[in-house]
């Protein structure tokens, strides 16, 4: 019995009793209420009633790499390698990362229902409830090096936000990786992308592309972060994360050999339409250092062009944070 296999049965809005699911599994009801408490733990909230049983409290749409692999358009079916569909992982990136030093990696994609450790900006977490949102990364090799692919994580930005478009979501970009949503008049996060790059400047290199999107976000959620966020079940009820993640993929498959052809140049102007920090005052950090001034656009590299004191200031990313002043 596993976490995947005890929440498929408690998601079916049915109750089931200690002892039916002891039968079910092969296990002692005291077994049961251990894993009980485990998904507890893992955030998962259950319902119990005397004389009935338990159940999941909201209904959960478990990650099914059948349905994701099918879903896919013929095209990026072949293209994808292999499809990885894990309950919990400390990094999906980290998983494909090591794939990478095992000699496979390109074109595989790896989801998984929980990040232990995931990992955002400047060291800071990326995680949340088991099954509430949708941690993915992706493998991709590039011929071209590291240095052609500068802009590669806002122009994932552009083609995400185009891509929840079709499911009803107005994105608005922050430089140099967030995804923002206006909700009930208040701006909040949504989600991220961090690339983590392997390879010479001039060689071949390897990329992992790390996405991470709010689903199902409750209060938890919410006071755990350090900034206003909002899940996209918020803006679309009952949105389908196994259908998303199918429309991911096909999107990057199609937008990763295209970049290496093309460069940030062809979703530059896209990326500004998008920025929501545009004219606005905003104080960028580098450690000890601060800078204010009024945020631009981003030139062809993807690096932010801020108006300082009379002046245009060239950030590029890394270490830099971004945030509005006052």
């Amino acid at each position: 019995m596993n976490v995947r296999d005890l929440v498929r049965v408690l998601s079916d809005g049915q109750f089931h009793s200690g002892e039916q699911l002891g039968e079910m599994f092969g296990v002692s009801r005291t077994a049961i209420w251990k894993q009980l408490q485990k998904l507890e733990a893992l955030g998962i909230t259950i319902e119990a009633v005397r004389g009935r049983g338990y159940r999941v409290a909201r209904p959960m749409e478990l990650l099914d790499g059948g349905r994701i692999v099918a879903d896919l358009p013929r095209d990026a079916r072949q293209q994808l390698s292999r499809l990885f569909v894990e309950s919990q992982l400390e990094s999906t990136n980290t998983f494909l990362l090591e794939r990478f030093a095992q000699g496979a990696g390109h074109a595989e994609v790896c989801v998984a229902e929980v990040q232990t450790a995931g990992r955002g900006r400047r060291g800071r977490s990326w995680h949340g409830s088991w099954g509430a949102g949708i941690h993915f990364s992706l493998g991709w090799c590039f011929e071209s090096g590291v240095a052609a692919i500068e802009g590669l994580s806002l122009a994932i930005g552009v083609s995400m936000a185009e891509l929840l478009q079709t499911f009803g979501v107005d994105i608005l970009l922050k430089w140099p990786n967030d995804l923002l949503v206006e909700h009930h008049g208040e701006i909040h996060k949504l989600g991220g992308i961090l690339t983590e790059v392997r390879g010479d400047m001039e060689g071949p290199c390897e990329v992992v592309i790390g996405i991470g999107l709010n689903v199902a976000f409750g209060e938890a959620d919410r006071q755990r972060l350090e900034q206003s966020a909002a899940g996209l079940h918020e803006l679309v009820p009952g949105l389908s994360r196994n259908a998303l993640i199918s429309s991911m993929i096909d999107e990057l498959m199609a937008l990763l050999p295209r970049f290496e052809r093309q460069g940030f140049g062809a979703w530059q102007a896209d990326w500004n339409a998008r920025h929501y920090y545009t004219n606005r005052a905003v104080v960028l950090q580098q450690g000890s250092r601060y800078w204010e001034g009024i945020a631009q656009g981003v030139n062809e590299q993807g690096n932010l062009a801020v108006r300082i004191d009379d002046r245009e200031v060239i950030f590029s990313g890394g270490e830099i944070s971004l945030r509005a002043s006052g």
